[in-house]
């Protein structure tokens, strides 16, 4: 599910007045997994639904994903991690399938 789209490109074009660069940072998630996360350690909030950068650069289109794993670990709940990790490996899969 997208949440939000923030199209960060479009402040950059303002100053210089052309059709680059392009940026799009997207809120996406599934509300469920977040409750999962958050009803075990309530700072999961801040880091699910997670955001996703796409960039357009000199050499390529770039991809940017924070693991929510890692964003958790200090958290120390193994059973929050357990689900962010899931989480991550879920999104990791579905961006490489959609750049293929």
């Amino acid at each position: 599910m997208m949440f939000m789209e923030f199209d960060h490109g479009a402040i950059l074009r303002k100053e210089n007045g052309l059709d680059t660069p392009k940026s799009v940072r997207l809120v996406i998630g599934n509300p469920l997994i977040m409750k999962e996360m958050a009803r075990r350690v309530p700072d999961a909030g801040s880091y699910a639904p997670v955001t996703v950068l796409l960039d357009e650069r000199p050499d390529g289109v770039h991809l940017t994903y924070d693991k929510t794993a890692s964003l958790l670990a200090h958290c120390g709940n193994a059973e929050a991690l357990a689900v962010a990790r899931n989480l991550d490996s879920t999104i990791v899969r579905l961006l490489r399938e959609a750049a293929e």
